[in-house]
């Protein structure tokens, strides 16, 4: 049984519960991070906790802990749950004044909610999905219009993952406008011979940590890397495609709305950025 983290304490996560007016629970009114472990070390902390302070801001919601205090809790949970290689999932919604509104409550009086816990994933970096690729469809994105703040507003990204569940595929990239937005739960990326194609940053994506390390390596890698627009079309016709996460770190894409890519397998360029990727952030983990 995990030992999972609410409001400041630490319990069994049979005994954890929160109110039935949390606004996370019936506003989507909360915003998340997800934390990978690797050596039981975790991967990016500074970065999920500067995302996580952004997204509260945008939000106008308070943040119920320290960096510092929130560290020590993600280790804690590592140590309790003895979690060699996995996530550490984090909540913070705006909380509950006792009923149900649209008006926000008052923030002096209403404490946010804080949840954490663990997920074990063994062999988590070595993952076959990896070796082998991850076949993609394409569907219209219908999200609201603040993708860049990580909020717990989750069910059609959901919906999208059982898009593609029932194409017998494993995700789904979004489309607007003509353009690749990105995918379900994970940034997208398409290479034309030596450059890498993404969408640059704005409202419309999510920011990624992962996507932000990964760019730098690539870069120092020397590897050309290309921000801006790309459609559907143009990626079946890529060389290669990946998506970027914090679970599944770097991802080949071997196959678009049925067309092949390359020889339908990983090509060159996502296999050694997952390499170089897992190399560098399991040296600075912590």
């Amino acid at each position: 049984m995990r030992t999972v983290y609410v409001n400041g304490e630490y319990l069994p996560e049979t005994e954890a519960s929160i109110s039935i007016f949390d606004r996370g629970f019936l506003m989507a009114d909360g915003v998340y991070e997800v934390t990978s472990v690797l050596d039981g070390k975790l991967i990016d902390f500074d970065g999920h906790a500067v995302r996580l302070s952004r997204s509260l801001n945008e939000l106008e919601m308070n943040n119920p802990i320290s960096k510092a205090d929130l560290l020590e809790v993600h280790r804690e949970l590592v140590r309790l749950n003895e979690i060699e290689e996995g996530l550490i999932y984090l909540q913070i919604t705006r909380g509950s004044d006792g009923d149900r509104d649209f008006a926000f409550p008052d923030p002096e009086t209403t404490v946010p909610t804080i949840v954490l816990f663990t997920q074990n994933k063994p062999g988590l970096a070595d993952s076959p999905a990896a070796k082998r690729g991850a076949k993609i469809i394409s569907i219209d994105d219908i999200r609201w219009g603040r993708r860049d703040i990580k909020t717990v507003q989750l069910l059609y990204p959901s919906m999208g993952k059982m898009m593609a569940k029932k194409a017998g595929c494993d995700d789904a990239w979004m489309v607007e406008d003509g353009f690749v937005t990105e995918g379900t739960s994970n940034n997208a990326y398409i290479v034309k011979g030596n450059k890498i194609i993404t969408r640059a940053l704005s409202n419309d994506i999510l920011h990624g940590i992962t996507r932000a390390a990964v760019l730098r390596f690539a870069r120092e890698a020397q590897m050309e890397v290309e921000e801006r627009n790309f459609t559907i079309d143009e990626a079946k016709q890529a060389d290669e495609a990946f998506t970027t996460s914090a679970s599944a770190f770097v991802m080949p894409v071997v196959e678009i709305d049925g067309v092949a890519l390359g020889d339908g397998a990983p090509g060159r360029v996502a296999p050694r950025l997952r390499e170089i990727y897992l190399d560098e952030m399991r040296k600075a983990a912590i």
